[in-house]
């Protein structure tokens, strides 16, 4: 930990940090695994490091792939710096797979493949359950320009084409994730918050199981195994893939 640190936020799974350099935070990745909106809850001794590794891994892919973030440098196990932001209040929800809430909330069976991916947004309130919002909506609240929702639509369209990409290459299938996005000091909108199995989807291609397939929160949110090996093993992937020449 950064010396003078001082704590400015805590999430369900993050701790925020202000450092000597008024325009970066330290973010330190917890042990803690929560679902259903905490009702639902756990510690899992090492998570905090694996969620650590993999977004690092994650965002400097994007970064080489021309994506704007956060991510500035990893900062010992489990933490990194980056870019102190303004998080705009929408979580940004892209499904290449139906899966989950949709499901519940329309005719569509789990597992069927999207013809073209679907992006919702969310009002990110915890007290208000995260309710999905329209483009009306969005306008109506002021949260955010046209233009500007249209560049998030764009930026995270590029992000999936990239990232489905990516995992194909170690074989898992990229089912859907949640991005958050918020304004640096210049006021350029650039990703933020964290990728790991946190909040995305991952199924393994490798595993002929269909009921285990799940390597990502899932494992945790339906009690389907062991969270850490999961973690563990799409950490391996991405490493050895990172690695490779």
């Amino acid at each position: 930990m950064h010396t003078n640190s001082k704590l400015i936020y805590e999430g369900k799974a993050k701790q925020i940090f202000a450092i000597n350099d008024p325009n970066q935070v330290l973010i330190k990745f917890k042990d803690d695994a929560t679902a259903f909106n905490a009702a639902k809850k756990a510690k899992f001794k090492g998570k905090g490091i694996l969620n650590c590794s993999i977004s690092t891994n994650i965002f400097e892919y994007l970064m080489a792939n021309g994506i704007p973030t956060h991510f500035i440098r990893r900062d010992g196990d489990s933490s990194i710096i980056a870019q102190k932001i303004n998080i705009i209040p929408i979580e940004v929800v892209l499904r290449n797979t139906a899966y989950g809430s949709i499901c519940k909330q329309t005719n569509l069976i789990p597992g069927t493949k999207l013809k073209k991916p679907l992006i919702d947004f969310y009002f990110k309130n915890d007290i208000l359950n995260d309710p999905l919002l329209t483009r009306e909506r969005i306008k109506l609240m002021e949260i955010l320009k046209d233009e500007d929702l249209n560049f998030i639509e764009q930026l995270t369209y590029k992000i999936n084409t990239i990232l489905k990409d990516f995992f194909l290459n170690i074989e898992l299938d990229l089912i859907d994730f949640k991005l958050e996005f918020g304004l640096n000091k210049n006021n350029e909108i650039i990703l933020g918050d964290e990728f790991s199995p946190d909040n995305c989807r991952l199924w393994d291609m490798k595993t002929q199981n269909v009921n285990i397939k799940s390597l990502d929160k899932d494992r945790f949110r339906n009690d389907l195994g062991d969270l850490i090996e999961a973690y563990t093993e799409i950490n391996k992937r991405i490493d050895h893939f990172m690695s490779s020449p």
